[in-house]
């Protein structure tokens, strides 16, 4: 079976369990290549809802867990969006097919920070190889501290687990009824994902589900 099958059958598999139910996301699933963002000895199982390891003690996500934070945050065309944690680049492409779809007369924009050098060089390299380098920044630095120069932002997305709901300067990047998706509790159990919304000076929080992500490091998250 060749890649695109594979992939197919992911997306009906998500579809079935009803997890990916937004259109726009069903397709960006379905262009997005995720065999060209994990290491080459793991292509064959680029497919499986299973986290892969990608080096330095990080994973790329479950495929469901993508789904799933995409659907929550609510990604529109013309989105400025702000990742924290790029790992291998493949969520900031799925954005990127959100907020910035081809042909599109108001492209949105992905900014993406990694604490890993090679990582963040990595992911470069395969957004690069897959078309997304033009909607999408990697940036190599501390993301707990977002990213001030270009916020604020309407989509903020963390995929590490924050030992706050929302570290401060995340608070600050948000726009007045933004949307926030950050998984938060322990360094290794006991997380949840929470998906917060911006009003005025309050945040509204929902509990989504138990899930186990890697820590968040930096100087708003935990010690590495």
């Amino acid at each position: 079976m060749n890649f695109e099958e594979k992939r197919k059958r992911l997306v009906e598999n998500l579809k079935s369990r009803d997890i990916l139910t937004k259109p726009n996301v069903i397709k960006a699933m379905l262009n997005v290549p995720r065999h060209k963002f994990v290491p080459k000895d793991a292509e064959s199982s680029a497919y499986l809802d299973s986290p892969l390891s990608i080096g330095l003690g990080q994973t790329i996500s479950a495929p469901h867990m993508n789904a799933m934070m995409c659907e929550f945050l609510d990604l529109k065309e013309g989105d400025k969006v702000l990742e924290i944690g790029t790992g291998s680049g493949y969520h900031a492409a799925l954005c990127a097919e959100l907020v910035a779809p081809k042909n599109t007369k108001n492209p949105g924009h992905v900014y993406t920070i990694e604490r890993h050098e090679k990582l963040a060089h990595n992911a470069k390299m395969s957004l690069k190889e897959t078309g997304y380098e033009y909607d999408v920044t990697v940036i190599h630095g501390d993301g707990t501290l977002g990213f001030p120069k270009e916020a604020p932002y309407d989509k903020i997305l963390v995929t590490a687990a924050s030992p706050t709901k929302i570290p401060l300067p995340l608070r600050d990047q948000l726009v007045d009824g933004g949307i926030l998706c950050i998984p938060a509790g322990s360094k290794s159990f006991s997380q949840n994902l929470y998906v917060i919304q911006k009003s005025g000076d309050t945040f509204d929080s929902t509990k989504i589900t138990g899930v186990r992500f890697v820590p968040l490091i930096g100087k708003y998250g935990f010690e590495s």
